[in-house]
């Protein structure tokens, strides 16, 4: 029903706006009596063999929601009803901000692919802290994906990314530092080796100082090249990341875009997310895995429009993988559709 009738209606309006309809009509679902019960009965699927135990965490299934769809962690009771394992918020950065002008997200749909520049709109870390702490469901692991504010000059980016850690800390399971979206000016710069280093040394030193220190990520873009993944690797284990989220979105047009060059050029500057991504995402993640000898949890993200998708990943060395853009085209049958598919595999 969402590719045939839904889909078709909302890829109608403004991508932006296609999204707040869907989330104020998923909030509505589940404040009605029992509507989240019928969204797990229709979405949900549970079976053992799909719980998986990474860096300290039990996921009830390796299927996420990756970080940009819930900015503001306004559904993630609704969410872990349609059957997620887990769900990264954010990215939340200290202070609220709006994020850059609109119309700021597009689609391509010949390729399965979006384009956005939204920029960290978000309502700040301590409105969204507040939200979490209100949520009903308990069970849903929660991942907070953490920013700095677009003002914040980059010498100083790594008090926004404590502060961020310091208000969550709390009321997430996992936290992600995220140096790699393309959105935010020169926010990439800081993917450099010295002030990744400084960012990470300082969010993991409040860390561990803290009884029960969460699992901290690094999210990394699609774009570096073979000597800045090493690279990548090097700092993990300086900085004792518990594991990393690859990957990001792409800065790279391909040239295998079915969409006219004229009209993605039209479109601007953003991130590439989706089906052209696919490929990359999944050699980024090989690459890692393969490197760190599998020593190093990475959650796989980039491209996952089907269950195959998903098992390409994990086959390539992730250990739980996340969907934006294939949620988005798919619909959420798609987890369902993963999780099965992941059962079938189970020998017996």
């Amino acid at each position: 029903m969402y590719k045939s009738v839904v889909k078709p209606l909302l890829f109608k309006l403004d991508a932006e706006r296609a999204h707040h309809l869907v989330f104020d009509n998923l909030k509505r679902a589940g404040r009605v009596p029992g509507g989240l019960a019928a969204l797990r009965g229709l979405y949900d699927y549970q079976h053992p063999s799909l719980a998986r135990t990474v860096f300290g965490l039990r996921f009830a299934n390796p299927v996420g929601l990756a970080a940009g769809l819930d900015k503001n962690a306004v559904l993630t009771d609704e969410l872990a009803a349609l059957g997620f394992g887990f769900v990264e918020i954010g990215t939340v950065t200290p202070q609220p901000q709006p994020g850059n002008p609109a119309p700021r997200l597009f689609r391509l749909p010949q390729d399965g692919a979006l384009v956005n520049r939204m920029g960290f709109n978000n309502d700040g870390a301590a409105a969204v802290a507040a939200r979490l702490a209100r949520r009903r469901n308990r069970q849903v692991l929660i991942g907070g994906n953490l920013g700095k504010n677009k003002d914040t000059p980059n010498e100083q980016a790594a008090a926004d990314y404590v502060a961020g850690f310091e208000a969550l800390a709390e009321v997430v399971d996992y936290f992600v530092v995220n140096v790699s979206s393309p959105n935010t000016p020169g926010l990439r710069e800081l993917q450099d080796k010295k002030p990744l280093i400084n960012i990470l040394q300082q969010v993991q030193a409040r860390n561990l100082a803290r009884p029960a220190p969460r699992p901290l990520l690094l999210k990394i873009a699609p774009d570096l090249s073979d000597a800045q993944l090493d690279d990548i690797l090097e700092i993990a284990r300086e900085t004792q990341l518990s594991g990393l989220v690859a990957t990001n979105t792409t800065i790279a047009r391909p040239a295998s875009l079915r969409t006219p060059a004229a009209a993605v050029q039209a479109l601007g500057a953003g991130g590439l997310s989706g089906q052209p991504l696919r490929a990359r995402a999944t050699e980024v993640i090989r690459y890692l895995h393969q490197r760190s000898a599998g020593a190093l949890p990475i959650i796989g993200a980039g491209g996952i429009h089907s269950a195959h998708d998903a098992l390409e990943k994990l086959a390539a060395g992730a250990s739980l993988v996340q969907l934006y853009t294939g949620f988005v085209y798919e619909g959420p049958t798609l987890v369902r559709q993963i999780n099965e598919a992941l059962v079938r595999q189970v020998p017996g």
